[in-house]
């Protein structure tokens, strides 16, 4: 056996490894996920909110409890997470939202929203509905490329066609001045009668 083959049998077997680790890593992660629901779902409440403003800053600079930074884990700290300031009550507090409801929260207006804790679930208009925004999808570099090629090639054949027709319209181009100016109705103000 080749060295060659040698070192591509020992990769793969790696890559074999590290896929296996990841399947059982990823199970134990949706487990802890579907608790963590459960007692989100257990714990939630309608509450009626004033959201004053809402951004993506650092857990860290957000302004929540310090229990709450405590306990996420360290790599999380470091991470944008969506913070709601609202008024809830005489209260004005930070909590955090669901990434899913994040743009459809509405800023300056009282909103019926599902809490959990400091965590918002789902939100509702109070007087009227909740606007759901227009989610753009990003282009990906391939249809960026396609659609500067589409333009491109639309903007030759449009100055193809005015060439064409500047040639053909020269020749009659007098002929169209005449027509137009024989056809065109002469302004001729009305008499008031007495």
């Amino acid at each position: 056996m080749s060295t060659l083959w040698k070192v591509l049998l020992i990769i793969l077997v790696v890559l074999i490894i590290a896929l296996i680790v990841l399947y059982f890593v990823g199970r134990r992660l949706e487990r802890r996920q579907a608790e963590q629901q459960v007692q989100i779902e257990a714990a939630k409440q309608n509450v009626t909110l004033l959201i004053i403003d809402k951004k993506r800053v650092p857990l860290k600079d957000a302004g929540l409890p310090d229990a709450v930074i405590e306990s996420t884990p360290k790599l999380l700290r470091r991470s944008k997470m969506p913070i709601v300031k609202v008024k809830y009550g005489p209260k004005v507090m930070n909590m955090v939202a669901d990434e899913k409801i994040f743009d459809m929260i509405p800023l300056k207006k009282e909103v019926r929203a599902t809490v959990s804790g400091i965590y918002i679930t789902d939100v509702r208009g109070l007087h009227g509905s909740v606007e759901v925004p227009q989610t753009t999808k990003k282009k990906g570099i391939f249809s960026r490329l396609r659609g500067k090629a589409v333009a491109e090639r639309d903007k030759q054949l449009e100055a193809a066609k005015q060439e064409v027709q500047g040639s053909s319209n020269a020749s009659s181009g007098v002929q169209n001045a005449k027509v137009k100016s024989a056809t065109k109705k002469k302004y001729r103000p009305k008499k008031k009668r007495k």
